[in-house]
Order: C-alpha cells, then structure tokens, then sequence
C-alpha cells in the first residue's frame, strides 16, 4: 500500500520554502496595528526588523531556523499552499525556543493559526494563538523548565501559577473541544530528543485544527466557534479563505521576555514533513 503522505523537504535543500522577516501586521482584519497596540501597553520590539530575518539552514536532514541578529526573528514559508490536509513532521527545539507552526497563513501578511511550540517559560505546545485574528489564545497547558543545580534546563515540568510570566486562565481552556493535561503530556515529551507533531486541518475558511504530540491528541479548537475578544469568524473566513501556506517560526524578543523568549545561539529544528491532502 502507497504512503498517503508525501514529503514538503528533502532533507538537503530548502527547496519549496521561502524565508521572510518576523514584521507585525493588523491585531485582527481591518486593523489595529499590533505594533501601535504594543507602543500603548509599553512593549517594545527591536525596530526595522525586515532589515534582519532569521537564518533558514539544513544541518543533518533536518531545517533549522536561528535568529540572525539577537532579538530579531521570521518565518520559512512554503511556496505551496494547501486546504484540508493532515501535516505530519518531527521537531526539536532548544530551551528556551519560542516558534511554532503556522497554518493558513497568508503570504503577504502574517495573518493564520498558529500551532504554537513555545518551549521556553509558561510556554504551550500544542495550543493555538491566532496571528492577525484577534491574538485569541486557545491552549491546554503551560510548560516551564526543571533546573539542575547549576541552574541549566534538564526537562519539562507544569508552569508554577504562582511564578509564571504568562499565567493560564480558564478562558483559554474554554477555547478548546479537547484539551490534553499536562500531565498525559509530560509522560509522551522527550526531553532533548525529537518528538512528532500531527496537524489536522479541515473544514475549508473556518477549520477545525486538531494536533498530536507522540501520538497523544493534546488540543483541538473550532475556528468558527471561538469566543475571544475582537474574533470575527466571519471577518477571519473573508481574510485568510480555504488555502493558505504553512511557516515555520523563529520569533523575535520582546520587552516582557527578552531572551526568556528566545536564548542566544537557541535553535528550532524540523525534519520528516509530510502532509496529506484530504
């Protein structure tokens, strides 16, 4: 029986991918610029950043995306966009890494949902955020690191509520149709190693994205069906329609995580991508 899945690298090129900077557009369709909203809550991010996008490469069969310039980050986008589809790929980042894979995105904006792997503090893997879709947050869990006692990261453990810089709240959870605990997804994440990834996307404009880590289903959210301050669905269906690219991430810094975001000299590493068109 032929594989259903078929390969988005070829393990030695970046053929079929597109690097571009990490530049802000709109909150959501029809604005405000989330460059103006963070100059109002007194966020900061490194400025002329399509002056420094990040470093796509292919190191041992495997994508790897590093920040260029300390603090500034982008995105690897594929030249294909795709509908309904089943995405299947293996990842490894370091500590602290915030990226992610984005689904539907747009290839002029930076619009589309993002399947968050944010491996560094009070981080999700697995939930959703929505890039230019009213910044909704829709995630299971939140993650921080075990330190050894020189004070290096050693493996995962849940965010502490009591110390954590992005706290969870009930909101969030609410925003799913299956949320994993953290618990399940601590007992199936290998620390250090590789760990497969599983997106599912169908429904046309307003999807539905489900998502795998090792096997284990960890979230699933209802882009018709969310309820978050400013989500339009009806304006989000209008502005990304039934096909868009998938991007891989490198984020930028921030002047609420700095380097807890992204760590000097961190990396995020892709390989085996495959997808199945449904």
């Amino acid at each position: 029986m032929s594989d259903p899945y078929r390969a988005l690298f070829d393990g030695s090129t970046l053929a079929g991918w597109r690097a571009i900077p990490r530049v802000y557009g709109d909150w959501k369709p029809g604005g405000p610029a989330v460059a103006d909203l963070m100059k109002q809550y007194g966020m900061e991010t490194p400025p002329h950043p399509e002056a420094h996008p990040a470093v796509w490469q292919v190191e041992d069969g495997a994508i790897v995306g590093r920040q260029a310039k300390l603090g500034y980050g982008g995105y690897l986008l594929s030249e294909e966009t795709f509908g309904d589809f089943e995405l299947l790929l293996e990842m490894r980042p370091d500590w602290p890494a915030d990226t992610g894979v984005m689904v539907r995105r747009q290839r002029e904006t930076w619009a589309g949902f993002q399947i968050l792997v944010d491996h560094r503090p009070s981080g999700s893997i697995g939930g959703f955020y929505g890039n230019g879709l009213a910044g909704f947050s829709a995630v299971p869990f939140a993650v921080d690191a075990v330190l050894n006692p020189d004070g290096r990261a050693a493996g995962l453990r849940p965010d502490d509520p009591a110390t954590s810089v992005e706290p969870m709240t009930p909101d969030k959870i609410a925003r799913l149709s299956h949320a994993a605990t953290v618990d399940d997804f601590l007992a199936v994440w290998r620390w250090g190693d590789w760990n497969e990834l599983r997106v599912r996307c169908v429904g046309g404009a307003l999807p539905v994205i489900t998502t795998w880590v090792n096997g284990l289903r960890i979230a699933q959210v209802d882009a018709g069906a969310v309820q978050s301050p400013g989500y339009d669905p009806v304006a989000v269906a209008a502005l990304l329609g039934e096909r868009g690219h998938i991007a891989f991430e490198v984020h930028d810094h921030d002047s609420h995580f700095g380097e807890a975001r992204w760590g000097r000299n961190a990396a995020c590493r892709w390989r085996n991508i495959r997808i199945r068109e449904l």
